[in-house]
């Protein structure tokens, strides 16, 4: 059938407020033009993130009621560790409060001086991590990823032939080849099981570690099932399954695929690994049987890695983030294509050619999607990955300048993406009216958390 149906009835519901415009100038304002710095009862669609903003089932909540909250040994951690395992496949399963807490505690583990890391690209909280401890974050996605409009199955591959030249060119430096599935700054864009293969055949090759960011393995599943060549019959479970069996080590943040509210975990093989890395997380985190979780943090987490992989759920999520990307295509709106899982990606730097990277068009955008129709998204572009050149000072920007509709698992309906869809369209009808901004202040890492700005 044509139409598009949430495979869920909703039992529960919240409200959301409507606000003016003049009453959303006054709030931007407040917030410094960043939208993280604005109050949640002050959006009425927030595509913000889809990290930790999905609607639990009631299987789950049924699960939370089960919570063990023992310090140590509890029931949950023993189930939440039965599920990732059946997933994953990995031999040691470390809880975190969510994935960034994975990442500070791998790269810490394996940090050892001015270290090289190798991906298709990494995220800001990635980069960040590695960054903070003197490594440096390299990205090298397949050039059809850097086109935002290019058709291509899986964008989000990583370069096979830039890879062995970086591995070779930094012998000895590289500690490890990060792939992030779907690959989320490049757009929300698939992997292919074949790209994955090959990356961790060249690892291997060259002694260095593979790596899996994770968060949203099951999404890269589905595409995968759809779209690539002797996948069709396997199951969602069984295709993550082949992807973690290539990989030494997984970090995931269970506030997307393991549809939870917090979470997250860092998973892997080699025994010494896990115990420098449970000593960290004692440090940091808490007992290796709760790592910064309640009990009921665990179960719903297992339940969701249950309820991720169910198809009737990944071919309502995939095809209703295509559907969104559809409608304002179909007005003229550049974005990526084709539309990835999790969010649609608009081209800001296309749409608004007449405001230059240093003057941050996606920014530009992001704040007049919110005063037009209350919609909160984020700028992914000059923000949040430009820089100053150290030694020259010189402005490097972003390599694309893209505004991120990320959608929360299970929250919205049909309506509410094509009222968004209606915002993004008549704001595109405008366009040549926006203005940059510049930045009044900003912190040393992760500016775009709580930068704040001023217009034009």
């Amino acid at each position: 059938m044509k139409t598009i149906i949430e495979p869920f009835k909703i039992k529960s519901v919240e409200p959301i407020r409507m606000t003016t415009r003049a009453e959303r100038e006054r709030i931007l304002a407040e917030a410094g033009y960043n939208l993280f710095l604005v109050r949640a009862e002050d959006v009425l669609i927030d595509y913000l993130t889809d990290s930790g903003t999905s609607s639990m089932s009631s299987e789950q909540w049924a699960a939370i009621m089960r919570g063990d909250e023992s310090y140590a040994g509890s029931r949950s951690f023993f189930r939440f560790e039965e599920e990732v395992r059946r997933v994953t496949g990995f031999k040691h399963i470390i809880p975190t409060h969510q994935g960034r807490a994975a990442e500070k505690i791998l790269f810490n583990v394996l940090q050892k001086g001015e270290d090289v890391y190798l991906g298709n690209t990494h995220f800001d909280t990635t980069r960040a991590n590695i960054e903070y401890l003197g490594g440096t974050a390299i990205d090298l996605v397949i050039p059809e990823g850097l086109v935002p409009a290019q058709i291509h199955p899986f964008k989000g591959n990583i370069d096979l032939v830039r890879l062995e030249d970086h591995l070779q060119q930094h012998r000895g430096q590289v500690r490890a080849v990060i792939l992030t599935v779907t690959n989320n700054s490049g757009g929300g864009q698939p992997v292919s099981m074949a790209n994955i293969r090959a990356a961790a055949r060249l690892a291997k090759q060259h002694g260095v570690l593979f790596v899996l960011d994770s968060c949203r393995f099951a999404e890269n599943a589905w595409f995968i099932k759809q779209r690539e060549e002797g996948y069709r019959e396997k199951s969602v479970l069984e295709i993550s399954q082949e992807m973690f069996s290539y990989a030494d080590a997984t970090t995931m943040s269970a506030k997307k695929d393991g549809l939870a509210n917090i979470g997250g975990f860092l998973a892997c093989r080699d025994d010494q690994m896990a115990r420098q890395a449970r000593n960290l997380l004692i440090l940091t985190e808490g007992f290796p049987t709760y790592g910064g979780l309640a009990g009921r943090d665990l179960e719903a987490i297992a339940q969701g890695l249950r309820e991720v992989v169910e198809e009737d759920y990944l071919r309502y999520r995939i095809r209703s983030t295509a559907y969104f990307a559809e409608k304002i295509s179909a007005a003229g709106v550049p974005i990526i294509q084709p539309p990835g899982g999790h969010a649609v990606y608009i081209d800001a730097g296309a749409m608004l050619p007449h405001i230059p990277a240093e003057q941050y068009p996606g920014q530009a955008l992001s704040n007049e999607l919110y005063l037009h129709g209350g919609i909160r998204s984020v700028e992914i572009g000059s923000v949040m990955f430009g820089r100053n050149d150290p030694a020259t000072g010189a402005f490097q920007p972003a390599r694309l300048e893209l505004v991120r509709l990320a959608i929360p698992r299970r929250v919205y309906t049909q309506s509410h993406v094509d009222y968004s869809a209606e915002v993004v369209n008549e704001v595109y009808a405008r366009r040549r009216e926006l203005k940059g901004l510049r930045i009044a202040y900003q912190a040393p890492f992760l500016r775009h958390f709580t930068a704040r700005f001023e217009p034009l």
